[in-house]
């Protein structure tokens, strides 16, 4: 069975930014020793899939070289692969050559920001390997996104043009079951449209493709400036994907969403 079917209860992905700059300082381990620290929590705490970036995507947010996102990944894939062989590994990456580095490490998944439009490499490299791939619905780069934000129809568009981004995968024969799609919370769009985006989740769920949503502590959630105190509304809005037969959940906690799912898991099956 792939991965990959749909659930009737989410998977929870644990995010571990090998970074210095991401978003949320708890999510941030840009030394081997603490990104391994990390994942090991997120695995204990319930993770299945540890998903590792090593360039920051935050609104405008400056790229690193390859040789660098390298440097930071593929020694936290490799050491987290053979410490723990039953654990899927994502490579969060617009890369090519670090996606393929990353596979070879232990890595058993792409996650691709871009919806692979920033690398078009990256395509013969999903075609090949045979590997799952997160497409994500992004305009411009993490630097641009934010720019001249502008939609007609929200959901039709972001509809539209992650079937556009997949469409090379579909034509060369990749399996409806190895691509997951993720309309892109927080990337390239206004606050109002990611509350809009998890209303009409059923638009995206219906696809008959996965569905990974990644909305953990982002800004929309709350006023406060700082994303630690964002915890409670991200619950609430992963309880609605939930609830919406989203696949995957990318997050920074794992042990609370893990808490939720069981509870959730305990009230629909109760006699």
């Amino acid at each position: 069975m792939n991965a990959f079917e749909r659930f009737s209860l989410p998977r929870i992905m644990g995010i571990v930014n090998a970074t210095h700059d991401s978003f949320f300082s708890g999510s941030r381990a840009p030394e081997l020793e603490a990104a391994q620290a990390l994942a090991e929590r997120h695995i204990r705490e319930g993770a299945t899939i540890i998903d590792i970036g090593g360039e920051s995507t935050r609104p405008g947010s400056a790229p690193v070289t390859v040789e660098e996102e390298l440097k930071r990944v593929i020694p936290t894939v490799q050491a987290i692969h053979l410490n723990h062989p039953e654990i899927l590994i994502s490579v969060d990456t617009r890369n090519e050559p670090v996606a393929r580095a990353a596979l070879a490490a232990g890595a058993g998944m792409i996650n691709d920001v871009s919806g692979l439009q920033h690398d078009p490499a990256m395509v013969d490299l999903v075609v090949s390997c045979r590997v799952p791939v997160c497409v994500m619905h992004m305009r411009g780069t993490p630097a641009t996104m934010q720019d001249s934000i502008h939609f007609d129809d929200l959901t039709g568009e972001i509809h539209r043009e992650l079937q556009h981004a997949i469409a090379p995968l579909v034509a060369r024969g990749v399996d409806r079951e190895q691509i997951i799609l993720d309309p892109g919370i927080g990337f390239g769009k206004e606050l109002h449209h990611n509350w809009s985006i998890l209303r009409h989740l059923d638009l995206f769920t219906t696809l008959g493709y996965p569905i990974l949503i990644g909305l953990s502590r982002k800004r929309f959630l709350g006023p406060a400036d700082d994303p630690a105190d964002r915890l409670y509304a991200t619950l609430a809005a992963q309880l609605w994907c939930t609830l919406q037969g989203v696949s995957i959940l990318r997050v920074h906690d794992v042990a609370p969403i893990a808490r939720m799912i069981g509870v959730f898991q305990e009230i629909r099956d109760a006699d």
